[in-house]
């Protein structure tokens, strides 16, 4: 059987390999890198569900106006207002995080669209819009990272 002894170091040999892993890892996988594929792929989620709104650019679908009246209704906002904003919020608002061009806000804005859908249209999602808010809420916190015009025109 073991002593003590020769099992602590051991244990520490371990750690120690685990911790140099870590480092590396960490290094590899930094912000700027983590911010990029936050930025891309929230942005493709919204971009999506805008797509879907309209037809051409910005033309709005009559079944879009039609789920903006029954499915998606809003308090104190027409069905046609809502559905405008909407379109031109998940289409134009993704091109920024994409860009990483005034992340923050572009992320608050999307958080804010999440936080509309979660609680007045589909509160049973959570889960999704969770994960969606965790994204935004890691942009908002710290940025774009290297790889965005925010950096290249020194917006914070």
């Amino acid at each position: 059987m073991d002593s003590p002894a020769t099992t602590i170091p051991a244990s520490r040999s371990l750690r120690s390999r685990w911790n140099t892993l870590a480092e590396h890892l960490e290094r590899g996988v930094g912000h700027s890198f983590l911010a990029l594929v936050c930025r891309v792929s929230i942005a493709a989620i919204f971009f999506q569900s805008g797509r879907t709104k309209v037809d051409g650019f910005l033309t709005i679908t009559e079944g879009t106006y039609e789920l903006f009246r029954t499915e998606y209704k809003l308090p104190l906002v027409p069905p046609e207002i809502a559905a405008h904003m909407s379109a031109s919020v998940e289409t134009f608002v993704p091109i920024f995080l994409v860009l990483g061009l005034c992340t923050r806000l572009s992320a608050a804005v999307l958080l804010g669209m999440t936080t509309i859908i979660e609680v007045f249209v589909y509160p049973d999602a959570w889960p999704t819009h969770l994960s969606w808010a965790a994204i935004l809420l890691y942009l908002i916190g710290r940025g774009a990272g290297r790889w965005s015009l925010d950096q290249v025109l020194r917006i914070r």
